[in-house]
């Protein structure tokens, strides 16, 4: 039960996530949030390399539902995320999926978009 505390603390956004209201067939949302619940309770709460993850992807999955250019971007990323047979494949597509956000904010801040208002 700890744990789970210390989990939740380090996921400020952990409710609004699970609550996400995505369309039926938005299969990718349902597998993301899947992703990131499996991910936050099963890491070790002792290292901090592992609670700093899960506040990048907690960051990170709030974006996805907040942004919808991160969220189309995204949903397109996904489809190219390359991993690696491991022990522990849901780190690496978390690690993916932050690798894909760091690319998007590189990507987004080179671009500047105007609103047209006609």
């Amino acid at each position: 039960m700890k744990k789970n505390k210390v989990v939740l603390k380090h996921c400020p956004n952990f409710y609004k996530i699970i609550n996400f209201d995505f369309i039926e067939d938005d299969y990718i949302s349902e597998r993301l949030i899947h992703i990131y619940k499996d991910f936050i309770f099963n890491i070790d709460t002792s290292k901090k390399t592992d609670l700093e993850m899960i506040n990048q992807i907690d960051f990170v999955i709030n974006k996805y539902i907040e942004d919808y250019y991160f969220r189309d971007e995204m949903k397109r990323s996904m489809l190219n995320i390359k991993v690696e047979r491991t022990n522990d494949i849901v780190r690496d597509i978390v690690e993916g999926i932050i690798n894909c956000f760091d690319s998007y904010e590189t990507g987004y801040t080179r671009n500047i978009y105007f609103a047209r208002w006609i």
